[in-house]
Protein backbone atom coordinates (compact mmCIF):
# COMPACT_ATOMS: atom_id res chain seq x y z
CA UNK A 1 0.00 0.00 0.00
CA UNK A 2 2.72 2.50 0.52
CA UNK A 3 4.21 2.37 -2.54
CA UNK A 4 0.92 2.65 -4.42
CA UNK A 5 0.27 5.31 -2.26
CA UNK A 6 3.49 7.07 -2.80
CA UNK A 7 3.26 6.48 -6.57
CA UNK A 8 -0.16 8.36 -6.98
CA UNK A 9 1.33 10.90 -4.64
CA UNK A 10 4.03 11.22 -7.26
CA UNK A 11 2.42 10.98 -10.23
CA UNK A 12 -0.24 13.58 -8.78
CA UNK A 13 3.27 16.23 -8.10
CA UNK A 14 4.03 15.79 -11.94
CA UNK A 15 0.75 16.67 -13.20
CA UNK A 16 0.09 19.69 -10.57
CA UNK A 17 3.84 20.21 -12.00
CA UNK A 18 2.92 19.66 -15.82
CA UNK A 19 -0.24 21.92 -14.95
CA UNK A 20 1.99 25.01 -13.19
CA UNK A 21 4.20 24.43 -16.58
CA UNK A 22 1.58 24.82 -19.13
CA UNK A 23 -0.16 27.20 -16.79
CA UNK A 24 3.54 29.46 -16.58
CA UNK A 25 3.77 29.22 -20.64
CA UNK A 26 0.16 30.27 -21.07
CA UNK A 27 0.64 33.33 -19.08
CA UNK A 28 4.40 34.01 -20.73
CA UNK A 29 2.80 33.58 -23.70
CA UNK A 30 -0.02 36.17 -22.30
CA UNK A 31 2.69 38.63 -21.44
CA UNK A 32 4.55 38.74 -24.13
CA UNK A 33 1.30 38.96 -26.70
CA UNK A 34 0.39 41.86 -24.65
CA UNK A 35 3.87 43.17 -24.29
CA UNK A 36 3.66 43.01 -28.58
CA UNK A 37 0.12 44.82 -28.34
CA UNK A 38 1.62 47.88 -25.95
CA UNK A 39 4.21 48.19 -27.89
CA UNK A 40 2.29 48.85 -30.90
CA UNK A 41 0.05 50.86 -29.13
CA UNK A 42 3.61 53.04 -28.21
CA UNK A 43 4.34 53.06 -31.84
CA UNK A 44 0.86 54.47 -32.84
CA UNK A 45 0.71 56.75 -29.88
CA UNK A 46 4.12 58.11 -30.35
CA UNK A 47 3.02 58.58 -34.38
CA UNK A 48 -0.11 60.02 -33.68
CA UNK A 49 1.94 62.58 -31.10
CA UNK A 50 4.29 63.17 -33.76
CA UNK A 51 0.95 63.73 -36.27
CA UNK A 52 -0.21 66.52 -33.89
CA UNK A 53 3.34 68.31 -33.21
CA UNK A 54 3.90 68.54 -37.23
CA UNK A 55 0.12 69.76 -37.40
CA UNK A 56 0.61 72.28 -34.26
CA UNK A 57 4.13 73.10 -36.16
CA UNK A 58 1.98 74.15 -39.55
CA UNK A 59 -0.67 76.27 -37.87
CA UNK A 60 2.11 78.20 -35.92
CA UNK A 61 3.61 78.61 -39.59
CA UNK A 62 0.34 79.89 -40.96
CA UNK A 63 -0.49 81.89 -37.64
CA UNK A 64 3.30 83.76 -38.63
CA UNK A 65 2.59 83.88 -42.78
CA UNK A 66 -1.01 85.49 -41.41
CA UNK A 67 0.44 88.15 -39.02
CA UNK A 68 3.15 88.66 -41.53
CA UNK A 69 0.29 89.20 -44.71
CA UNK A 70 -1.45 91.16 -41.86
CA UNK A 71 1.66 93.38 -41.45
CA UNK A 72 2.43 93.77 -45.24
CA UNK A 73 -0.93 94.76 -45.49
CA UNK A 74 -0.41 97.51 -42.89
CA UNK A 75 2.46 98.47 -44.24
CA UNK A 76 1.15 98.85 -47.32
CA UNK A 77 -2.25 100.67 -45.99
CA UNK A 78 0.25 102.94 -44.16
CA UNK A 79 2.48 103.88 -47.86
CA UNK A 80 -1.17 104.77 -49.70
CA UNK A 81 -2.09 106.98 -46.86
CA UNK A 82 1.34 108.60 -47.36
CA UNK A 83 1.15 108.34 -51.24
CA UNK A 84 -2.49 110.21 -50.59
CA UNK A 85 -1.16 112.78 -47.89
CA UNK A 86 1.80 113.85 -50.94
CA UNK A 87 -0.96 113.52 -53.78
CA UNK A 88 -3.40 115.78 -51.48
CA UNK A 89 0.05 118.08 -50.95
CA UNK A 90 0.89 118.56 -54.69
CA UNK A 91 -2.47 118.93 -55.63
CA UNK A 92 -2.50 121.98 -52.94
CA UNK A 93 0.68 124.11 -54.24
CA UNK A 94 -0.06 122.91 -57.84
CA UNK A 95 -3.58 124.83 -57.41
CA UNK A 96 -1.38 127.57 -55.60
CA UNK A 97 1.29 128.05 -58.24
CA UNK A 98 -2.13 128.25 -60.49
CA UNK A 99 -3.65 131.21 -59.07
CA UNK A 100 -0.17 132.69 -58.64
CA UNK A 101 0.88 132.77 -62.41
CA UNK A 102 -2.81 133.60 -63.37
CA UNK A 103 -2.55 136.54 -61.16
CA UNK A 104 0.98 137.14 -62.80
CA UNK A 105 -0.66 136.89 -66.28
CA UNK A 106 -3.91 138.98 -65.22
CA UNK A 107 -0.91 141.44 -64.47
CA UNK A 108 0.78 141.52 -67.16
CA UNK A 109 -2.17 141.92 -69.38
CA UNK A 110 -3.33 144.91 -67.22
CA UNK A 111 0.21 146.57 -67.28
CA UNK A 112 0.75 145.71 -71.44
CA UNK A 113 -3.06 147.55 -71.47
CA UNK A 114 -2.07 150.64 -69.52
CA UNK A 115 1.41 150.47 -71.67
CA UNK A 116 -0.51 150.76 -75.23
CA UNK A 117 -3.12 153.44 -73.16
CA UNK A 118 -0.04 155.80 -72.58
CA UNK A 119 1.97 155.08 -76.09
CA UNK A 120 -0.93 155.83 -77.26
CA UNK A 121 -1.56 159.02 -75.78
CA UNK A 122 2.18 160.19 -76.79
CA UNK A 123 1.75 159.09 -80.00
CA UNK A 124 -1.61 161.25 -80.36
CA UNK A 125 0.44 164.27 -78.49
CA UNK A 126 3.15 164.23 -80.81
Amino acid sequence: MGSSALGLENVTTQEDIAQVAAQLAELTQTVEAMTKDLKAMTERADNQEERADNQEERADSQDARAHNQRSIADSQDDLALMQQERIDLAARELADVSHRLQAAATMLQESGDHASRISGKRLGAE
